[in-house]
Formats: structure tokens, C-alpha cells, sequence
């Protein structure tokens, strides 16, 4: 991905708007195989930090599934994705709190 795409969506990913967070990372999902080794492992890390602050449950199952995915490229270790331990788990749903737990045991 050439650097002004990957500066395009790593701002996406921070945005103050949650609505703006999800949509960006439904749009990192749809880009795996562009990324380099180290995009991959920076949107992780970006992601997980979103993650660990968001309070939007369809904004944060997002922001996982896109970390989800960038670990399914070999290039994302659960260090990159570490920030995912500071989600407070009982706020969590269900099923979300079983995302987070897989993620962080990968």
C-alpha cells in the first residue's frame, strides 16, 4: 500500500467519530494482501489501541475483526495487539469479551 493510502486509513482508525473508526476498519479487512509486514502490524497496533478506549460495542467488534484479520496474515503477534488487555472485560458483551480472550491467545 503506497504510504499517503496507509496514512489515509491509519487517521481513519484514530478518528474522533466512531461511526468513522468502524468504517475504517471494515476498509482495513478489505485490503489484507496490500499491507507490508510492518502496516500490517502498525494497523494492529493502532486498532487494538482504538479498541481499548471505544465505547461503541459495533465499533469494537469491528476493530477486532479487523485485528482478527491482520493476525491471519502472519505479520501481527499478540504483542502488537497487547493494548487489547486494558478493555475492562465486565463492560464487555459476551461475545465480545470471547473475542477479546481469543485474540489475546493467538
Amino acid at each position: 500500500m503506497e504510504p499517503c493510502e496507509f496514512i489515509d486509513v491509519a487517521r481513519k482508525v484514530l478518528d474522533t467519530e466512531s461511526a468513522v473508526r468502524e468504517r475504517a476498519a471494515d476498509e482495513v479487512t478489505d485490503h489484507l494482501s496490500s499491507y507490508s509486514p510492518a502496516q500490517a502490524s502498525s494497523l494492529a497496533t493502532l486498532l487494538a489501541a482504538a479498541a481499548a478506549s471505544e465505547k461503541e460495542n459495533s465499533t469494537l467488534e469491528a476493530e477486532l475483526h479487523a485485528i482478527l484479520e491482520l493476525m491471519s496474515t502472519g505479520h501481527v503477534g499478540v504483542d502488537h495487539v497487547a493494548q487489547l488487555r486494558d478493555i475492562r472485560l465486565g463492560e464487555a458483551t459476551p461475545e465480545l469479551r470471547e473475542y477479546i480472550n481469543d485474540l489475546l491467545e493467538s
